[in-house]
C-alpha cells in the first residue's frame, strides 16, 4: 500500500492530529472512564496560528478518538494553554445535578497599534463530558496590570486548605494563586528568583505531591518548561524542582538544575487531573517537538505528536530526590516478544544483530561493559538511514546521533547531538520505544529519559550492538513488535 503524504511519518502509538497544527497538551483530566486530552490547535494551517483547544478522548491512554474543537477564540482573545478539573463539589455553581468539567485557560489578546498583548485567565464548563463547552459570562477571572507573560494556569484542589490552587507562568517566575470557587483568585506567592534555569521564558507549570519510593514520606514537585533561546543548542526544554508546599509557598530543597528529559523533543508537558485514588498514578504527557524547528518538521497536512503517557515517581538516592518516568503499563498490550538473547559477548569484530522490520518496536537491553572504551547500538531504519546511540565510558555520557536518521535538512539544529550525563556506565539498562517518527529512550528504569524525533522512511529494519577496543556483555536483550491480538 502506498503511503500518502498526509500519512507519512504518522505515528502508530502516539497521538497526532488528523490535520493541521498541534502543540502543548492542555486540560489533561480523567472523568467518567475517559482520559481527556485537549491541546493547542490551529485548525486552519499546519503551522502555528490562532490558538483553539483541540480535543481527543481515550479509554486506555494509547488509542485516541479526536473530537470536535472544544474552545474557539472570542472577544477576549485566542485560547492559549491551561488545565481542566472535575468540580466534584460544585464550588463554581455551574453544576446543579452532577459534577462536571471546568477548563481554566489563558485568553491571549493581541495589542493594537503597537500596544502590548494582554493575557488573562478564563473559565469554561461542560455539562456533557466535555463534548460541548460554555464560557463563563464573567470572563476573565484573573488579570494582571503589568505582567505581559501571564499564562498557562494549572489548577488543582488542595485538600489541606480546602481551596483551589493555581500555578501560573509569569515571565521567569511561577505565581501561585488560591480560590474557593475558581472565579475569585487571591495571590499567594511567587517562585523562581535565583533558582533553576532561566535560559528562556518560563511556561506550562505543574505542581503536585508524590510519594517517595519505598517510603511513607511525600514531596512536592514543580515542573517548569523553558522557552527557546537561540543562544543555546537545546532549544525549548523542561526542568523540575523538588520541595515542599504549604498552600501558599513552594520551597525547593536543592540548588542544582534538574532536567526532566535530556532529549530535544519533550516540551510543555503536564499531568492528568482527577486520576482515581484507587489508580493512584501521576500520569504525564508532553508535546513531542522543539520550538527551534517545530514549524518546519517534514510532515505534510499535519504537524506534531505527543509523547507516550508516562507514570512519574519520586526516588531518593544518597539524599537527593529526582523524578523517575516510565511509559504507562497500558502500552504492554501493544507488544509481543519477537526475540530474546542472554549472555552474549560483543566485540569490535563481533556485533550482535536483532532483526526487527516492523511498524514500531520496543527494545529492552541490559548491557555490562567488560573493558570497552565505547559501546552502543545502531538502529537501522532503512537503507542508509540510521540512528546511533553510543556510551562513552571515559566521559560517562550517552550520545544520540540522528544526523543520518532520515530527513534532517529542515533545520541545522536538528542534527546536533543529544546527550545524557550518566550516573555510571559499567552496567546500563536501556528501554526504547521506536515509532514511525520518534524514539523514546529510558535509562536504568526511567531514572533518565531522552525523547527524540526522527523522520526515516521506515521505523526500524534491524538493530545492532557494537563495542570498541574491548568487550561488552549483553546480559539480556529483548525485541518486541506489534501484538497480533
Amino acid at each position: 500500500m502506498k503511503i500518502t503524504k498526509l500519512e507519512k511519518y504518522r505515528p502508530a502509538l502516539h497521538f497526532s492530529p488528523r490535520k493541521n497544527w498541534m502543540n502543548d497538551p492542555n486540560g489533561l483530566v480523567f472523568f467518567k472512564e475517559e482520559y481527556h486530552l485537549f491541546y493547542q490547535h490551529n485548525p486552519n494551517s499546519a503551522t502555528w496560528g490562532p490558538m483553539h483547544w483541540g480535543h481527543a478522548v481515550s479509554k486506555n491512554l494509547i488509542e485516541w478518538d479526536e473530537l470536535n474543537i472544544a474552545l474557539y477564540p472570542d472577544d477576549n482573545g485566542t485560547i492559549f494553554s491551561g488545565s481542566a478539573v472535575v468540580d466534584w463539589n460544585n464550588t463554581t455553581g455551574f453544576f446543579e445535578e452532577e459534577p462536571g468539567l471546568v477548563a481554566i485557560f489563558t485568553h491571549h489578546l493581541e495589542g493594537d497599534n503597537g500596544k502590548q498583548a494582554v493575557q488573562t485567565q478564563s473559565l469554561a464548563y461542560s455539562l456533557d463530558k466535555g463534548r460541548t463547552w460554555n464560557k463563563y459570562e464573567g470572563n476573565p477571572v484573573l488579570a494582571h496590570p503589568l505582567k505581559p507573560d501571564f499564562r498557562d494556569p494549572k489548577v488543582f484542589w488542595h485538600k489541606e486548605t480546602n481551596k483551589w490552587m493555581m500555578v501560573l507562568a509569569t515571565g521567569q517566575t511561577i505565581s501561585i494563586y488560591s480560590s474557593p470557587n475558581l472565579k475569585e483568585w487571591k495571590f499567594e506567592s511567587e517562585f523562581g528568583d535565583n533558582c533553576g534555569s532561566h535560559d528562556g521564558v518560563w511556561e506550562c507549570p505543574d505542581l503536585f505531591e508524590l510519594s517517595i519510593e519505598n517510603s511513607s514520606n511525600k514531596k512536592w514537585v514543580l515542573i517548569v518548561s523553558i522557552g527557546d533561546n537561540p543562544n543555546y543548542d537545546e532549544g525549548s526544554r523542561t526542568q523540575y524542582f523538588v520541595g515542599s508546599f504549604d498552600g501558599k509557598k513552594f520551597k525547593p530543597e536543592h540548588e542544582d538544575i534538574k532536567w526532566l528529559d535530556y532529549g530535544k523533543d519533550n516540551y510543555a508537558g503536564v499531568s492528568f487531573s482527577d486520576i482515581p485514588m484507587e489508580d493512584g498514578r501521576r500520569i504525564y504527557l508532553g508535546w513531542m517537538s522543539n520550538w527551534r524547528y517545530a514549524n518546519q518538521v517534514p510532515t505534510e497536512g499535519w504537524r506534531s505528536q505527543m509523547t507516550l503517557p508516562r507514570e512519574l515517581e519520586l526516588c531518593e538516592r544518597n539524599g537527593d530526590f529526582y523524578l523517575v518516568q516510565n511509559v504507562v503499563r497500558e502500552l504492554d498490550n501493544y507488544f509481543d516478544i519477537k526475540e530474546e538473547r542472554k549472555e552474549t559477548i560483543i566485540t569490535q569484530k563481533k556485533q550482535t544483530i536483532f532483526e526487527v522490520d516492523d511498524d514500531y518496536a520496543e527494545i529492552i537491553l541490559t548491557l555490562e561493559n567488560i573493558n570497552a572504551i565505547r559501546y552502543g547500538l545502531t538502529i537501522e531504519h532503512a537503507d542508509s538511514q540510521y540512528t546511533t546511540i553510543t556510551i562513552d565510558v571515559k566521559e560517562n555520557v550517552l550520545n544520540l546521533y540522528r544526523e543520518k536518521s532520515g530527513v534532517v535538512d529542515f533545520s541545522a539544529n536538528f542534527s546536533k547531538v543529544q546527550r545524557i550525563p550518566l550516573k555510571e556506565s559499567k552496567q546500563l539498562h536501556v528501554r526504547m520505544i521506536i515509532d514511525s517518527s520518534s524514539l523514546e529512550l529510558f535509562i536504568n528504569g526511567g531514572e533518565q529519559a531522552l525523547t527524540s524525533l526522527i523522520f526515516p522512511d521506515k521505523a526500524c529494519k534491524r538493530m545492532s550492538l557494537f563495542a570498541e577496543e574491548g568487550k561488552v556483555n549483553l546480559v539480556n536483550g529483548m525485541v518486541s513488535v506489534p501484538s497480533k491480538n
